[in-house]
């Protein structure tokens, strides 16, 4: 089981929310998220809210789009009433769980039914996770035909004795297969990647990584495992079944996939988010933030948008009130039978809170995070070091530079960025930077 949700204030079972906070004034865009709770098999490392047995009505596979849709319909009606109606989303993504364990034809009446209640904008990117043995070229040509725009595969590792130690069920063979379906479909294709299992040496991971490029997915994740108590490999390792990961080598491991993507011509955009730069791309000398292949639901959370998460255990986020729904999947549908909201409690989020956020999330970015207070230099003519950027900076911002975490040319222009060092070490900057 997934660890326990945080502590919260009693959720209205209306669902309603304060038009006073949730700051309509501001125009933020709006993001959706689909929550698909089933797998076939519960991977040893994971602690998501996942399951791989159904729930009755309503929460199992075959009978879960009437649930998602009836939490679409009360999201239809709160933000109605809430005074925000009328934001078509800019970004929908189904995940979990393993979305395709449910058929192409749910999925679609799904994504059919947001629409309509909620509506999409023209031009959307839509997403759907997918693992590689659970999609058919058939599955891939209904999604793409229906308005799904990116297909994002499970593809872990490449070594097939690291994705036994995952759980994982596919064979490597599998992935460039899927990925020249999703092609022909005319779908975007990004594949996600773990580093640091245990028992993976940096030639393993260098194996997957190559492996990954040669397939020319449009966008390529890379996440650092972590091993989470409660999880079939958080009992391994204290058991000392398997080797606890080692902090040195997963930042080796992020070393060496940085690099190898930036021969490849992708770039960061995101600490674990990297895009392949498109021919528009490269001629318009666009950022990496605004790549053709960059996530723009990924950017969506690091760029404090609303978002609105659907299914059981989903957050969601409008204004400054945040909630999340009862995680089992039988709660969930029975709540939106009976006809109350499926959130199991919420807060407000304060200046203070909104403030930390603003940094930790922006900071993630290749974009940085707004420095309030940092004097912008006219003359940079002569910085060759970040000595004589901290020249003409003071306290904790000049510290960073120095020390190599963030960029001196970027902070003269008010801008927190961060080095590849600092992307070792984000908590860290955003603790500096908020003087924590």
């Amino acid at each position: 089981m997934s660890p326990a949700q945080p502590d919260g204030m009693r959720w209205p079972d209306s669902g309603s929310l304060d038009p006073g906070l949730v700051e309509a004034e501001r125009g933020r865009p709006l993001s959706l998220y689909v929550h698909v709770p089933f797998c076939r098999v519960r991977c040893g490392y994971c602690d998501f809210n996942t399951y791989t047995v159904g729930f009755g009505p309503g929460a199992q596979i075959g009978d879960y789009a009437p649930s998602v849709l009836a939490e679409a319909d009360l999201a239809a009606r709160v933000l109605a009433d809430a005074g925000v109606s009328g934001r078509l989303a800019q970004t929908v993504f189904f995940g979990g769980g393993t979305p395709t364990m449910l058929d192409a034809g749910e999925l679609i009446a799904i994504l059919d039914g947001l629409r309509e209640r909620i509506g999409i904008a023209g031009g959307a990117e839509v997403t759907l996770e997918a693992n590689p043995d659970t999609v058919t070229r058939e599955d891939l040509r209904a999604f793409a035909d229906s308005g799904f725009t990116r297909v994002s595969f499970g593809m872990q590792s490449a070594v097939p004795r690291i994705l036994a130690i995952l759980d994982r069920t596919h064979t490597p063979k599998r992935v460039p297969l899927v990925i020249e379906w999703a092609k022909e479909a005319g779908l975007s294709t990004s594949v996600d990647l773990i580093y640091g299992t245990p028992g993976e040496s940096l030639a393993d991971w260098e194996t997957s990584v190559r492996a990954a490029l040669s397939y020319d997915p449009d966008h390529i994740s890379a996440y650092a495992l972590v091993v989470e108590e409660g999880t079939k490999m958080g009992a391994q390792v204290a058991r000392g079944e398997l080797p606890t990961p080692d902090p040195d080598d997963e930042a080796a491991k992020y070393e060496l996939v940085d690099e190898l993507l930036g021969e490849a011509g992708y770039a960061w955009y995101e600490i674990s988010n990297f895009a392949r730069a498109s021919a528009s791309d490269r001629a318009s000398g666009r950022a990496s933030t605004t790549f053709e292949h960059a996530s723009r639901h990924n950017l969506a959370y690091w760029r404090d948008w609303d978002w609105w998460g659907f299914g059981p255990g989903a957050h969601s986020h409008v204004g400054r009130m945040r909630w999340w729904n009862v995680k089992n999947p039988g709660a969930y549908a029975g709540r939106l039978r009976a006809g109350v909201s499926p959130a199991a409690a919420g807060e407000i989020l304060g200046e203070e809170e909104r403030e930390l956020e603003r940094v930790m999330l922006g900071l993630r970015t290749a974009e940085g995070v707004e420095l309030d207070g940092v004097p912008a230099m006219a003359m940079r003519d002569g910085i060759v070091s970040g000595l004589s950027v901290c020249q003409s900076l003071s306290g904790r911002v000049a510290s960073l530079i120095s020390d190599g975490f963030i960029d001196g040319v970027a902070a003269l222009d008010g801008r927190a960025v961060l080095t590849l060092r600092g992307r070792l070490l984000a908590d860290y900057v955003t603790r500096e930077l908020m003087g924590y």
